[in-house]
């Protein structure tokens, strides 16, 4: 996510991390269905608008960082140096996004988001909805030269790649392995078997 930088958005971030780490308490301490809304808002000492403002939905509550990890896939796109190919980037940026779940400190929110059908269902559309936006990135960018399809094909295996990596006993390597099929696909959809840029 992008530091704020004026007083006012390095304000309103503060009240959204207040608000998100009441959630997260409430809900490892009591279990995520025994806590209401109004609940995470008295802990954090804000109105419920006020947590509605920040926050569309108490499943979202689970999933704050979930705008930080969008940006930073597509990022891994846009930002990379000049003729860095696009799989290694996006690999970089999926180790590390595996590290951060699979900390030991997730284990807990992990546990508790694979226990609730809510989350569940919450989570997997926030990985459809990150796969369109890493698609859209990867479609834009004019040196990358395949078809909406095979972008979006490419960004559903990617987001999956984080997913599937977390719940193995070696993640690192579990990244590695999908990305060669990832890296496969991807000289597989190129304008030519010899195009440069394939990689």
């Amino acid at each position: 996510m992008t530091v704020p930088t004026g007083r006012r958005e390095r304000k309103k971030a503060a009240t959204r991390q207040k608000i998100a780490d009441a959630a997260l308490r409430l809900f490892l301490e009591r279990g995520y269905d025994a806590v209401g809304i109004r609940d995470v808002a008295d802990e954090a000492d804000v109105a419920v608008t006020t947590l509605f403002s920040h926050f569309a939905s108490k499943e979202a509550l689970v999933f704050e960082q979930d705008q930080g990890f969008e940006q930073r896939l597509t990022r891994a796109v846009t930002d990379r140096a000049p003729h860095e190919p696009l799989i290694p980037a996006l690999r970089r940026e999926v180790h590390a996004l595996v590290r951060h779940c699979t900390a030991d400190s997730a284990a807990p929110i992990w546990r508790m988001i694979d226990g609730s059908p809510a989350l569940r269902k919450y989570e997997e559309s926030m990985r459809l909805r990150h796969a369109e936006s890493l698609a859209t990135a990867i479609a834009a960018d004019p040196h990358l030269s395949r078809t909406p399809t095979a972008c979006r094909a490419i960004a559903r295996f990617v987001i999956d790649a984080c997913s599937l990596a977390r719940t193995v006993a070696d993640p690192e390597a579990a990244v590695e392995e999908i990305f060669q099929m990832i890296e496969a696909a991807w000289e597989a959809t190129g304008p030519s078997a010899n195009s440069a840029d394939t990689a």
